[in-house]
């Protein structure tokens, strides 16, 4: 019975001091979802998703990628300090007509592990952007 409480201690302890010390890196987002609506065939589109590190740690991301080949993906390479800001930017190809639903995934060492931001629109035919 000594045992087992010395351990739930011991537990509680443990806990109670990784609560205490806080979040090490974290992501505020304004936006994870993006839509663009219509837009024309041919014309790239860029979003950029902005974010503040609201951790105590410098927040890394090590990698973000698009769902496609169709989505060229941009982000920090520098850590970004606590309390400062950076930006996520995804531009889309736009050269398919009809609907379109993409999203980029970010890795980091931010508690919350991946994040997945969404963008999505309609690519519409030139002719029905009146263009020639």
């Amino acid at each position: 019975m000594k045992t087992k409480n010395y351990l739930f201690t011991l537990l509680a302890l443990c806990v109670a001091t990784v609560v205490m010390a806080g979040t090490l890196a974290s992501f505020k987002w304004i936006e994870t979802d993006h839509d663009f609506g219509k837009i024309p065939q041919g014309k790239p589109v860029t979003v950029q998703f902005q974010f503040t590190n609201t951790g105590s740690e410098p927040l890394i991301v090590s990698k973000a990628t698009g769902s496609c080949g169709c989505t060229g993906v941009e982000y920090p390479k520098e850590p970004i300090l606590p309390r400062q800001s950076g930006t996520i930017k995804a531009t889309f190809n736009a050269a398919a007509v009809g609907p379109f639903t993409k999203s980029v995934t970010v890795e980091s060492n931010a508690d919350t592990g991946l994040t997945i931001l969404h963008f999505k629109g309609e690519v519409i035919s030139s002719e029905k952007a009146g263009g020639k």
